[in-house]
């Protein structure tokens, strides 16, 4: 990201609409930030998942890759709209649900990202403790401390951290993928062949909901871009970074699963550690892991803040967010996982992580909805001072992006394998879960058909507010819309 010495350090813009004047950054900002976001334990730990559930390494790193293009595609093309628009992702929603409507699927995002936000505390906390010889609970609070500064500070030191985690775990996975090199042989492994289409599709899944699930805030870490930027080319940064990272950390999780004899599942980050040995490299491996999940769960935090904002505006009629009422939101935000993740770090956190991936099938939807609409129905012309007023343009609320919306939901149900719900015709699909692919094939095969029936009033051309310097009041923005 080019150095702007106009551009305050902490980030003064929050739902609001990023003028020109003070659009910055390259697309070289977008790669390294998605491509540190996942290069990170979880990461690893899902993409084990695939063998410890079944599957071989062969099949299972071509059905990891296979969903990481798939689901890359679907984040990418959310994140292509963040230049354009000039607005985080989830405000957006107002154009398809209503000023009040979008508050519906906004609302389970934030579950679900302050969810993410503890899983991933509790790892971070394992991580740190380790590094610095105290207990976990106090590894996770020293962790959420710097995930609140991070957050509060902003849009330019998020893409700080994203730089700096890239390099940190290009070096950390480097090693360790010779480490483990070194002590198995991965051509034997790789020999191993027993195609089954239940193993194949859990990779497939696995992969591709592991990348849908940044669809809610990927447009909110490219809004500030300027509006100039090239669709494609973003589509590419964001895209790229977020696949090869993901990609990368998951075949190492695949290996480390297929060569671990059980001793994986349950101690994740020791195991992984434990490749290198011990002293420095080991303790230099307890930080890249902690490091690497700064900026993940800083992207969950700053997300659900962003979403939080959204929902709060959407009633108040305004879009503007003083840094006071920013910096309660992210403390009650982090505290709050924090709090889950203190509480849950020993028993109860597996039970509500299952919960958690039960709501990635009330966003996958949205998803789908927010596309065919940008994509296919409107083209992005939206009417962006019309997003603050209830009165305007998009109305409160949206009978038909909901009525599909909700549809999506229930059309995946009898599909959803998880510990917390498991579908009737999971079963007869040798357990596993497809719901991601019902969930945004059909709304959007449905809203794109009904949409261009029945669509509100489009604009002939994208509507943005009078640009200068300030945040548009109530009153101007109804005037404009």
């Amino acid at each position: 990201m080019a150095a702007n010495d106009t551009t305050p350090l902490i980030e003064k813009r929050s739902i609001d609409y990023i003028p020109e004047a003070e659009r910055h950054g390259r697309l070289l900002s977008q790669f390294t930030l998605w491509m540190g976001a996942n290069l990170q334990i979880t990461a690893i730990v899902t993409g084990a998942l695939a063998v410890v559930l079944g599957g071989d390494v062969f099949w299972s790193l071509i059905g990891l890759f296979i969903g990481q293009l798939l689901g890359g595609g679907v984040m990418a093309l959310h994140a292509a709209q963040g230049p354009k628009l000039g607005l985080p992702q989830m405000i957006s929603s107002r154009v398809q649900f209503g000023v009040y409507g979008a508050a519906i699927p906004i609302v389970l995002v934030c579950l679900m990202y302050l969810g993410f936000t503890a899983t991933g505390t509790v790892l971070s906390g394992q991580a740190l403790g380790q590094l610095f010889g105290v207990s976990d609970s106090v590894g996770i609070l020293i962790f959420a401390s710097v995930i609140v500064l991070v957050t509060v500070l902003g849009y330019r030191v998020i893409h700080f951290i994203g730089r700096v985690a890239s390099v940190i775990g290009v070096i950390a996975f480097v090693y360790l993928f010779s480490r483990l090199m070194s002590q198995t042989d991965v051509g034997a492994l790789l020999q191993i062949r027993h195609f089954s289409w239940s193993s194949f599709l859990l990779a497939v899944s696995l992969a591709a909901s592991w990348q849908i699930a940044f669809g809610p805030y990927v447009a909110d870490y490219s809004r500030y871009l300027p509006s100039s930027t090239s669709s494609v080319k973003t589509f590419l940064a964001a895209g790229a970074g977020s696949v090869i990272g993901a990609q990368v950390a998951m075949v190492l999780g695949v290996f480390a699963a297929a060569m671990s004899n059980g001793q994986f599942a349950g101690h994740e980050v020791a195991y992984i550690v434990g490749l290198s040995g011990t002293g420095a490299t080991a303790a230099l491996l307890y930080f890249s892991i902690a490091f690497g999940k700064v900026t993940i769960s800083t992207l969950n935090s700053y997300g659900s803040f962003m979403c939080i904002a959204t929902i709060v505006s959407g009633f108040r009629g305004r879009m503007e967010v003083t840094r006071l009422q920013r910096l309660v939101f992210v403390l009650a935000i982090v505290g709050t996982a924090t709090l889950i993740a203190l509480l849950g770090q020993h028993s109860f956190l597996g039970a509500f992580k299952s919960f958690i991936l039960f709501l990635l099938a009330f966003f996958t939807p949205w998803s789908a909805i927010n596309l065919v609409d940008y994509y296919c129905i409107t083209r992005d012309r939206y009417d962006v001072p019309a997003l603050a007023d209830p009165n305007g343009r998009y109305g409160r609320w949206n009978l038909l992006g909901i009525s599909v919306y909700v549809f999506g939901v229930l059309v995946q149900l009898p599909f959803i394998s998880t510990k917390f719900y498991t579908g009737p015709l999971v079963a007869a699909l040798g357990d596993v879960d497809i719901s991601w692919i019902i969930g945004l094939v059909l709304p959007a095969a449905l809203y794109y058909l009904c949409a261009k029936k029945w669509h509100g009033s489009v604009p002939a051309q994208l509507i943005l507010p009078t640009e200068q310097g300030a945040v548009p009041t109530t009153t101007g923005l109804a005037a404009q819309a």
